[in-house]
């Protein structure tokens, strides 16, 4: 009897330890329409902003060849030096000449101070004078001519000097170093002014992408940048609408490098339900709904996760209607049932 006593008082002091206390109930949340936007998930290229070829102004040899594919360049860096041989010799040639005229002109001038001379005492005549200044007069302007001829092929010369018409990145190099170039054929090509995304849109969705939208790009399934819809074009080609995003901070290292970009092609209602809301019981989703007789389990089909507010939520595209009210989290199993 005093064994049957001991075992009587301990389970009575261990029971209370074993009764679980209530749950607490999550506050409910009655379901509303809300409108939610659909995404378009179309792959954008990287552009530059300005793509322009840095050109030969000189036809020669392309002697010197200073960058190179992905290389970074300031405006007016020389890229490269182009040489043609002829232009040299001519320079020599006028150069010769140009000695030649300035010793006639020494002579001249000499024979010019000579007759005035003796114009001054009476010797000469001054129809003489006159011919000898005008000697001087006809060899000086041939040595100017002379001049202005050599400051066009030393322009010449400084043109075959390759330039960076804006300041970039080096997008490609068509030539190599010892190739035959033409006036005008371009040696490099600068990207630079920024970057930008090029979208192509189905012709579709044209009537509805408005200027100033926001965009998000992701990469590998995260959003990682906004940009805005900053400009679409008019034309339609095989069906597809083209359209610029203006991003900051968009990477300039790889040019054509394509990003995947979700466009908002429209709003349309929802029911919306905190994600916390969801249990999942043997590969089925379950809400509790408030009813008269308490909280029960209805299976659902949930949709698109997204964020609204900072909150995640998940659509509900069947098992719930406008006006039910749910619990914001599952309660625990004994404390409902399933509808």
């Amino acid at each position: 009897m005093a064994l049957i006593r001991t075992l009587v008082l301990a389970a009575t002091l261990v029971a209370p330890a074993l009764i679980a206390p209530a749950p607490l109930r999550a506050d409910p949340l009655t379901l509303a329409l809300t409108d939610i936007t659909d995404w378009k998930a179309v792959y954008g290229t990287v552009e530059a902003r300005d793509r322009v070829p840095a050109r030969a102004r000189l036809g020669g040899i392309l002697v010197t060849l200073t960058v190179a594919e992905g290389d970074l360049v300031a405006e007016g860096q020389e890229l490269a030096l182009v040489t043609d041989d002829k232009l040299a010799l001519q320079r020599s040639a006028l150069a010769a000449q140009r000695a030649a005229l300035a010793a006639q002109l020494a002579n001249a001038q000499a024979d010019l101070a000579r007759g005035e001379g003796l114009l001054a005492s009476g010797t000469t005549t001054a129809q003489r004078v006159d011919a000898l200044r005008t000697n001087v007069d006809v060899l000086t302007g041939q040595i100017g001519s002379l001049d202005a001829q050599a400051q066009v092929i030393d322009q010449q010369i400084a043109e075959g000097r390759v330039l960076a018409p804006v300041a970039g990145r080096v997008l490609d190099v068509p030539v190599a170093r010892g190739a035959v170039v033409q006036p005008g054929e371009p040696v490099a090509v600068i990207g630079g002014g920024g970057t930008f995304l090029r979208i192509s849109v189905p012709e579709r969705h044209a009537t509805s992408l408005v200027e100033g939208d926001p965009i998000q790009i992701a990469s590998e399934g995260a959003v990682e940048l906004t940009g805005t819809l900053s400009r679409i074009y008019p034309l339609i080609e095989s069906g597809r609408v083209t359209a610029d995003v203006e991003i900051t901070g968009l990477p300039d290292r790889f040019f054509g490098a394509r990003l995947l970009v979700r466009l908002p092609v429209g709003t349309r209602p929802a029911l919306l339900v905190p994600e916390t809301a969801i249990v999942t019981r043997a590969g089925l989703d379950f809400i509790a709904v408030e009813q008269p007789t308490g909280p029960a389990l209805r299976t659902i089909v949930p949709g698109e996760r997204l964020t609204l507010n900072g909150t995640p939520m998940v659509e509900v595209l069947s098992g719930l209607a406008p006006g039910d009210t749910v619990l914001t989290e599952p309660p625990v199993t004994s404390g409902a049932s399933h509808d």
